[in-house]
């Protein structure tokens, strides 16, 4: 690029930025983050790389929208919140991407995006393509746990990623020396094998020339670069929270840094002044055309139907007439097996799940069919794993993300809630995610590996969960669930997988998602619950010789209401049973969901039973006490006797 061109690219976010400020002083924009004085870092990042290069700027990248072509008056609509913008009104400021300007929308919690990129490396891998990603980050998120697991991935997977890490010299207001204890952030990469960089990031030249020399090694297979961009917040980390905290002389200091005004110097002021008058008018037009669109309008169906993407139909073949007997681990085996056989964009990720064939062995045996490419050992990095998938996601691959325990899932806790839950909501893509989770008690594993956690999960919106509790349900819901096209949840009664057989299919067959399952007809009580709580009613049903009807939910997001709520109506009475503990279990949305629409042909209160109030003992003495299978018998007599 001219300098010429490279000054108009600088300029033009410099414009919109003070006319946004304007606007906020008239209350007409609700919210700020300003990266005056910062362009050069977004722009010489943008037009150093190709315009099919994968970016995913933070909240000062303003330039990395303007050089991408992003039409203005799309962009003020968005950040205005009118209707027909990128998100429709949904997500404020930056948190938004473009797909056909291969953008990707953030997140607020700054670091998750790292993960997000690698998958988007990998993705690019898998398809032989010598594309790359350019991931943005701050000298506050630096101290995330996302940034480690990234840079690590990348690292051992020589991934196309480019870590842009954008040193403000304060996190919002804790200056950089209170944060870390070295001179330069770009020393880390060393720690992970990989070129650590330190640039001028105010020198919009300098940026572009470390961002096309990260861009080349990737592209010729040699991983990952770190390139620190020294810069500086010389305005508030958003506008309400002022600058009181930095010393004025300093900001004073890195005013005469000015990326503009540095760059200005090399073009002709004439130049200079005929851009300025051109920028300004097409600001303020498309500013105009914006400030003029309605409002957004919209209505719950709406809302409720953007949550999801439309579910994919998985096709049945002909094979799955023919049923044998199989273990609940090994139907699940084999669905995966079928998955990966059948559908070229799935692949499996997790720890052990090569060789080893994951600590419960679901995975034993597809590493030498489908090849390491495809089943892939990742380091130990949930939070990390998860958002690798949802990078594949994004460029329409299936992952299959294997937590190790169930418990473990916690520490990937916002790459699922905030980023594949929302990411639909927010702007549009679907992500095709499958995360698979052993759960449950029963194998004296204690507190830490015997825990159920679709509770954490279930007020979630954006999720999908399921919890299915026999072999064939195992088999076909997994297989349902990597043709869904949105996130799924996946939960796996760990002590079911070789203590349960049953008839499975040989072929290909869909479970789906959303519909319950009436295991037991009865006519004198309902019994609602999943996973191993279905096998404790039909044992608990004919210890008591009772009429009594069971309802295995399958799926716990979007629960069958017709189904149960049926059931209900017919029998008169319900119970809510699930092995978690009884407050603030999944059974309460059941319990009030059956109170409120199926009050009137109710014979007796709903019962809820779940386990106590504790987490999960070790000894099996004391998890027989824990455990909601001890009062059911009880419960289910009572219930029967109201």
């Amino acid at each position: 690029m001219t300098d010429l061109e490279l000054y108009r690219a600088l300029l033009l976010p410099r414009r919109i930025e003070e006319r946004m400020l304007l606007l906020l002083r008239q209350g007409t924009l609700s919210k700020w983050f300003s990266g005056i004085g910062q362009e050069a870092v977004a722009v010489g990042v943008a037009t150093a790389l190709e315009p099919d290069d994968a970016i995913l700027p933070m909240h000062r990248n303003l330039g990395v929208f303007t050089a991408r072509g992003l039409e203005l008056v799309e962009l003020f609509r968005q950040l205005l919140g009118r209707e027909n913008a990128l998100t429709h009104g949904r997500d404020r400021s930056f948190h938004f991407g473009s797909a056909p300007h291969h953008i990707v929308g953030m997140i607020s919690h700054l670091a998750a995006m790292l993960p997000v990129a690698c998958g988007l490396g990998l993705a690019y891998r898998l398809r032989g393509e010598r594309r790359v990603v350019a991931a943005f980050t701050g000298d506050g998120a630096a101290s995330q746990g996302d940034v480690h697991e990234s840079l690590n991935l990348a690292a051992v997977w020589k991934l196309p990623v480019i870590f842009c890490l954008e040193n403000n010299q304060f996190a919002l207001s804790t200056p950089f020396e209170q944060q870390c204890s070295v001179a330069d952030l770009a020393g880390r990469a060393a720690g992970y094998g990989i070129p650590g960089v330190v640039c001028d990031g105010n020198d919009v030249r300098a940026v572009r020339a470390a961002v096309q020399e990260a861009a080349a090694r990737a592209r010729d297979g040699e991983g990952p670069t770190l390139i620190e961009l020294k810069t500086f917040r010389v305005r508030a980390h958003e506008e309400a929270s002022g600058t009181a905290y930095v010393p004025p002389e300093l900001i004073e200091e890195w005013k005469g840094k000015d990326p503009v005004d540095r760059l200005a110097e090399r073009v002709p002021p004439e130049e200079r002044e005929r851009l300025s008058g051109e920028l300004d008018g097409l600001v303020q037009r498309a500013l105009e055309e914006a400030l003029a669109a309605p409002r957004p309008a919209s209505t719950p169906d709406r809302e409720l139907a953007d949550v999801y993407v439309t579910p994919g139909l998985l096709e049945p073949d002909q094979l799955s007439i023919s049923t044998r007997e199989l273990r609940y681990v090994d139907a699940l085996r084999e669905g995966m097996r079928q998955a990966l056989a059948s559908e070229p964009r799935c692949l499996i990720m997790g720890q052990d799940v090569g060789h080893y064939g994951g600590v419960f062995k679901a995975t034993e045996g597809l590493l030498e069919d489908f090849g390491p490419e495809r089943v892939r050992n990742t380091p130990l990095i949930e939070s990390g794993a998860v958002g690798a998938a949802l990078g594949l996601a994004l460029e329409g691959f299936r992952p299959i993300v294997e937590i190790q325990f169930g418990d473990f899932i916690s520490c990937a806790f916002n790459q699922i809630v905030n980023n594949l839950a929302k990411t639909r909501y927010r702007w549009g893509p679907g992500v095709g995610v499958v995360v698979r989770a052993p759960v449950g008690g029963g194998t004296g594993a204690g507190p830490f590996h015997s825990q159920n956690v679709e509770a954490y999960f279930a007020n979630v919106a954006g999720l999908k969960i399921v919890a299915p509790s026999t072999p064939h349900d195992a088999k076909g819901l997994l297989l349902s669930a990597v043709a869904d096209g949105n996130p799924v949840l996946f939960l796996e009664h760990k002590l079911l997988y070789r203590s349960l057989k049953g008839p499975v299919p040989e072929g290909i067959y869909a479970v789906p998602i959303g519909s319950a399952r009436v295991v037991r007809p009865g006519s004198a009580a309902t019994v609602v619950t999943y996973g191993i709580g279905v096998h404790w009613a039909l044992e608990a049903a004919e210890e008591l010789g009772a009429e009594v009807e069971i309802v295995d939910l399958r799926t716990l997001l979007p629960w069958d209401r017709e189904t149960v709520l049926g059931s209900v109506r017919k029998t008169g009475r319900c119970l809510v049973l699930h092995e978690a503990p009884l407050t603030g279990g999944f059974g309460g949305e059941l319990a009030a969901s059956i109170g409120q629409h199926a009050f009137e042909w109710l014979d007796a209160p709903v019962t809820r039973l779940g386990s106590l109030d504790t987490p999960v003992p070790f000894a099996r003495e004391l998890e027989e006490i824990f455990s909601a299978r001890r009062g059911l018998v009880d419960a289910l007599r009572d219930l029967l006797a109201y």
